[in-house]
């Protein structure tokens, strides 16, 4: 155990020190803060310079006043050949055309839109659907059912969700929180098992290759080596996770606190100013859609309070620490088998194959938490880990959760030993092409 500990401490020392890990862990939330940053820059940016004069050619006369202009975009009704007013088209790069021919009641698909170059997906379907909109209600006006009719029959359903404790008492709940918690949870575990596994692999290869392990192994038993560099990378990597999740917290409440706004605000404004610049019946529609966005990020910020945090966190420790070491342990066993990167992408595919599953299944059973396909990945301990976290936010009974937690600990001893197997042998083994045959051999060599 001492020898474990002290390879454990010179794992995490050696790579703490080093300044890329610094640098990776000072920078990374100034990253994710300069992210939203720029995204937040350029949605305003894009709000606030980019205008559209949209020209409209309209034979049928059925759509006067059916476009409107707002802060961004200006319809243009004019009249004229189609030839014509194509080679009148004003900045190229900005402007479109919109063509309706006289008989488009009877010809839906007969609407024209020109540009210079390409046409953006947004602007193409807000032509179709206002086109769209009032060809529905000139036909249901036809068949006697008026405008007011079809304003009431638009009726947004907004369910409220509960969930039902052992007890039998309900609590407010928020699938769209339960959703964004637990894909987030599975995607972070998918990523750090990847990255912090194949870093132990590398570093078993690099000490092969300058033949440090000679002298190491002198006097520290394989396994014990094998164990300590897992559990110092192990370390490493918690303390990382650590740092950034405090950098990160600190970063965004100074940049709340100091410019005095977030990336709710920053929408707000922008969906304010085109408010303002808009006409009235336009400004209705306007605010409207704002107080529905609001109210659905309050609701969401609301309904996350209730999402079980402590035990989505303990539960992403375990399952952290529980995935990487069992994956971990069988890239060590291919970084000692091997002498260079090559000669591992072999032996790493098949490893990769069930972690890249994993997200699959995550994103499968979170659609149907309770299902038989989410419970038996979520149980097998090569899936669980990513899976498991998936679920929780909706609620998975402990029994579930214990006995996923027993298998993943058992599956982690089953992956160690058969690692330190080949561990043991690899990592004296010079020259020689390794295949799976090779390495079934040395599972059963005895000493």
């Amino acid at each position: 155990m001492r020898n474990i500990f002290l390879v454990l401490k010179r794992e995490y020392l050696v790579r703490v020190r080093k300044k890329s890990f610094i640098v990776m862990t000072l920078l990374t939330p100034l990253l994710i803060a300069a992210f939203y940053g720029i995204i937040i820059w350029a949605a305003v940016g894009s709000f606030n310079n980019e205008r559209k004069t949209i020209q409209v050619i309209d034979e049928s006369g059925l759509f006067k006043n059916k476009f409107k202009s707002d802060a961004n975009t200006t319809f243009e009704f004019i009249s004229g050949p189609i030839a014509t007013a194509q080679k009148q088209l004003k900045d190229k790069e900005q402007n479109l055309l919109v063509f309706i021919p006289a008989d488009i009641m009877d010809r839906p698909k007969g609407v024209q839109i020109y540009a210079a170059k390409n046409i953006g997906p947004m602007q193409q379907n807000r032509i179709e659907k206002i086109v769209q909109q009032e060809l529905r209600n000139i036909k249901l006006s036809k068949a006697g059912i008026t405008q007011q009719v079809i304003e009431e029959a638009n009726m947004n359903v907004d369910a409220q969700t509960f969930s039902l404790n052992d007890e039998g008492k309900t609590q407010s709940s928020s699938t769209i929180a339960a959703y964004v918690a637990g894909y987030a949870a599975a995607f972070l575990l998918y990523i750090f098992i990847l990255i912090y596994g194949a870093g132990v692999m590398q570093g078993v290869m690099e000490e092969k290759s300058n033949r440090i392990i000679e002298v190491i192994i002198s006097s520290v038993k394989p396994f014990h080596l094998m164990m300590g560099k897992i559990l110092g990378v192990a370390a490493v990597g918690l303390t990382q996770f650590l740092l950034w999740g405090i950098l990160t917290f600190g970063v965004t409440t100074a940049t709340q606190t100091l410019f005095g706004f977030n990336r709710f605000t920053a929408t707000q404004e922008v969906l304010n100013k085109q408010a303002e610049q808009a006409d009235p019946e336009l400004k209705k529609e306007l605010e409207k859609s704002q107080s529905n966005t609001l109210n659905t990020v309050n609701t969401f910020m609301e309904s996350a309070q209730s999402l079980p945090l402590a035990q989505i966190f303990i539960c992403f420790i375990f399952y952290f620490l529980g995935g990487y070491l069992l994956y971990s342990s069988l890239y060590a066993a291919i970084g000692a088998s091997v002498e260079n990167q090559q000669e591992a992408g072999q032996f790493t595919f098949p490893i990769m194959l069930p972690i890249i599953a994993s997200i699959f299944f995550a994103q499968l059973s979170i659609n149907q938490p309770d299902g038989s396909l989410a419970f038996w990945t979520s149980m097998i301990p090569f899936t669980s880990p990513v899976v498991m976290m998936a679920r929780i936010p909706f609620g998975v009974p402990a029994w579930e959760i214990a006995l996923s937690m027993v298998l993943l600990v058992m599956g982690f001893v089953g992956t160690t030993w058969l690692a330190a197997r080949i561990y043991r042998i690899g990592i004296l083994m010079y020259g020689k092409k390794v295949n799976y045959k090779e390495l079934s051999k040395w599972i059963f060599y005895k000493g």
